[in-house]
């Protein structure tokens, strides 16, 4: 009783904050509901397969529910071999960035939820911190290895078999059988359709280059444009009703996912952060590049972006679906500030479509 009577009193005071924003929607893309990565580094999977899942529902294939452990399953094992062939001087983790699901349901499909969990029956939910560990130590010790067997794979198959159950090579989807190729066939999806954007300055504007970011193992290649035209891009997307898959850093003291908002304000110290609205930094494109170059943004974590809004002052924000579960009063939505968006982003996918004719080239 005195924990649900502290419970309510929480959920109130967090209504109250966010209600003094007066948050309205200026524009939304249909997105399905907010899903929860619970104890797992798994976000880019889920803002991916979530953008995905927006998008099928665009080109008119209906209302989709993606298994985002089938891609993470697959993304383990192109890990594993690219981590053990450097004879274990790479990357071996549970992040990834977007371009590097739309690369696996390009090369092996994609299956719906139904299909595959990615858990056990008996789990309570996901928790890949012991797998992870498990894999890690695994690969370790077969890197050291003078001569390697072939049957190193089967081995780091058999390990996330036990944790995240056999994957099934055909499934049945609304009376008809299909492979996940085929399954990726059928939704329309193409991975060669969506482009990755960032906005940096020591490498030049208008080209394209590897992103320097430690979950960028597969050396993925962005389209550099400066930072306004990036904030101008999201814009015109949302506008004609592309979401779009966010990267950046959310480890600012202004980013708050249990009030639901994300504001880069002049004075972070000040009480009434999230209960008034308050001046926020001018940020340049040079104090972008500085606070990346100084570590100040990292690359930690990857939402859907899927809409916008005003605040009461006529504040313009972006609508982001977040992977935590349906926390606050905006039931795992949160509402990122111009500011934020330019000074932490660190970089974005959307669909070829979606992108302004000047940046389309």
């Amino acid at each position: 009783m005195k924990y649900s009577l502290l419970f309510s009193l929480f959920l109130a005071l967090t209504a109250t904050v966010s209600a003094q924003y007066n948050f309205k929607d200026v524009k939304r893309v249909g997105c399905t509901p907010v899903k929860n990565q619970q104890r797992t580094g798994t976000c880019w999977s889920y803002a991916t397969a979530s953008l995905l899942e927006s998008e099928v529902a665009r080109m008119g294939k209906g209302d989709i529910d993606l298994s985002e452990m089938f891609v993470v399953r697959n993304i383990y094992q192109d890990k594993a071999m690219n981590y053990v062939l450097r004879q274990g001087k790479a990357n071996f983790s549970q992040g990834s960035l977007s371009h590097d699901l739309m690369r696996m349901v390009s090369k092996v499909g994609i299956v719906p939820q139904g299909a595959y969990k990615g858990k056990r029956d008996f789990d309570k939910g996901y928790d890949h911190s012991e797998m992870e560990a498990g894999m890690k130590g695994f690969l370790d010790g077969i890197s050291k290895s003078k001569q390697l067997s072939p049957k190193w794979m089967d081995g780091l198959n058999a390990i996330m078999d036990v944790y995240m159950g056999p994957v099934p090579s055909t499934f049945d989807y609304k009376g008809k059988e299909y492979t996940p190729e085929e399954f990726a066939n059928y939704l329309g999806i193409n991975g060669d359709d969506y482009l990755s954007y960032t906005s940096f300055t020591h490498h030049a504007f208008g080209e394209e280059f590897i992103l320097e970011i430690p979950d960028n193992y597969s050396n993925g290649s962005f389209i550099n444009v400066p930072m306004n035209d990036l904030l101008a891009l999201v814009h015109h997307a949302i506008d004609n009703g592309y979401s779009v898959a966010w990267d950046g850093d959310v480890s600012e003291v202004g980013f708050s996912a249990k009030n639901g908002i994300a504001v880069l304000p002049t004075d972070p110290k000040r009480e009434d952060l999230f209960t008034k609205i308050g001046d926020e930094i001018e940020v340049t494109q040079e104090a972008r590049q500085a606070n990346f170059m100084n570590y100040s943004t990292t690359d930690d974590h990857l939402m859907h972006l899927v809409g916008k809004a005003k605040d009461k002052a006529g504040n313009i924000y972006f609508i982001i679906k977040n992977s935590w579960g349906e926390i606050s009063e905006h039931k795992g939505f949160l509402y990122m500030s111009e500011a934020y968006f330019k000074m932490k982003t660190v970089a974005i996918m959307l669909h070829k479509d979606g992108v302004p004719n000047k940046l389309s080239k």
